[in-house]
């Protein structure tokens, strides 16, 4: 098993140190969803929520998100990001609003966690925007489902 790169040999948090590493072109996907009743789905389908375009709000809350998790994950390096692309679909068959967010840039750390975050605060949003009417909505599956660049290479989730 790898150690764990936040935590020094005392045991302490610490941000790695990626002063050494060499630049290269690093892209991460997320996705997950959120699962609701049938009404709410055709609700946003139908954009009948007073507060707004669920989707839109949503797909820039986690361009948003991305951009700001530095800011939320205390060991995650602050970064350029070149590109953050964060789409919404509907799935009528399984009552859902799947999120995709893909993160690119050319540095020295990989941009997981933006991708992750990025779903999760379109997640989110879609359940703050729709809680009124159904709050019994579930936050589901966030995970990584690709990653390129960098040392560790590529990975695919199965």
């Amino acid at each position: 098993m790898t150690d764990f790169t936040h935590i020094d040999a005392d045991g302490n948090a610490r941000m790695v140190d990626v002063g050494a590493k060499a630049e290269t072109e690093r892209t991460a996907t997320a996705k997950g969803s959120v699962l609701m009743a049938p009404e709410t789905l055709t609700k946003i389908q139908e954009r009948g929520f007073k507060k707004g375009d669920v989707l839109s709000v949503a797909q820039l809350a986690g361009i948003m998100g991305a951009k700001r998790t530095p800011d939320l994950i205390p060991l995650c390096h602050p970064l350029m990001l070149t590109s953050v692309k964060v789409e919404l679909s509907c799935d009528p068959a399984r009552n859902a609003v799947d999120i995709e967010a893909t993160c690119k840039l050319a540095g020295k750390t990989g941009v997981e966690m933006e991708a992750l975050t990025a779903v999760s605060v379109a997640a989110l949003t879609v359940y703050d925007m729709c809680k009124a009417v159904d709050k019994a909505m579930r936050i589901t599956d966030v995970r990584l489902t690709h990653k390129a660049g960098g040392k560790s290479g590529e990975f695919k989730a199965d």
